[in-house]
């Protein structure tokens, strides 16, 4: 069996070369604060994968994606071992556009402390007196530019999404920002709405679109995780202060309370973000990780 590097390996994923197609591994690590801890989370990056399928399934009505197949037996043969089984998927190679089509449903996080300040999130102006974790009247839409690693990305409005595109691909600049801007609304209100019935709320989350090599726009990278999004609990939702959620936030908790930590979760700390993980995946798919 030929041992197989990773062309790219980020803080929680590793990208392989498949010849005309890409292999995206998500590993059970888990980052905080931009640090690789210590601990992994087992079937952390199997969550991340089946929940992304998931989602691509369900919107190919209204867009495609780049996702071919998560059936390791139809990789090559260094993946068919356990440690890729559930957390691997075979990808399309995408040309990727350069903006994070951030959309937000509720005012919470970085949204909620601009809103303090001056009444506006990203430049668009909210009606007055919205609590911490209301629903905003309308989803809204406020991209940023993909930062080189390292640094931080740039909330832009989106006539300058217009202009940071047109930069990149001349002559698309409008069209393009005008896709990206509809894809990401209707791709969050569809999921938003579907998980509302599973008893969870997608406060905020971010797209990553390609260019396919038919020209065609598609989504790309992961799609509404608890990576990339925020989940909360419809049950006992309450806006006025922050909402418990559904992803890494307990960890990140215990490492700011707690000094001296090295980057080293006890393991019930760990064993609870795990449960936190899995939960929201069973609540959202109805079906336990195989």
């Amino acid at each position: 069996m030929t041992e197989l590097k990773p062309i790219k390996e980020g803080k929680v994923r590793e990208i392989y070369d498949n010849g005309d197609s890409l292999i995206m591994v998500a590993t059970d690590r888990i980052s905080c604060f931009d640090v690789i801890l210590h601990n992994e989370v087992t079937k952390k990056g199997a969550v991340l994968t089946q929940m992304s399928k998931f989602w691509f399934d369900m919107t190919q009505d209204i867009i495609g994606n780049h996702m071919i197949t998560t059936d390791v037996n139809e990789m090559p043969e260094f993946f068919r071992q356990p440690k890729f089984t559930g957390n691997s998927m075979m990808v399309k190679k995408l040309e990727m556009l350069p903006i994070e089509c951030i959309v937000r449903g509720y005012i919470t996080g970085s949204g909620w402390a601009s809103y303090k300040e001056n009444g506006t999130v990203c430049g668009i102006r909210l009606p007055e007196g919205l609590q911490e974790s209301d629903k905003l009247p309308e989803p809204i839409y406020t991209p940023s530019t993909k930062a080189e690693i390292g640094d931080h990305d740039e909330n832009i409005s989106y006539e300058q999404s217009v202009a940071h595109l047109e930069k990149h691909f001349p002559g698309k600049g409008e069209e393009y920002a005008a896709k990206l801007r509809d894809y990401t609304i209707a791709l969050y209100k569809k999921c938003a709405d579907y998980a509302l019935t599973r008893g969870i709320i997608i406060a905020d989350t971010k797209f990553e679109f390609g260019l396919d090599e038919n020209g065609n726009m598609v989504i790309g990278d992961e799609m509404l995780t608890p990576d990339s999004s925020r989940f909360w609990p419809a049950e006992g939702y309450e806006p006025g202060h922050a909402q418990p959620s559904f992803d890494k936030q307990f960890a990140r908790d215990w490492l700011k309370a707690n000094e001296g930590h090295n980057w080293t979760l006890p393991q019930d700390v760990v064993d609870k973000t795990i449960a936190i993980y899995l939960e929201g995946y069973e609540k959202l798919t109805g079906e336990k990780l195989k």
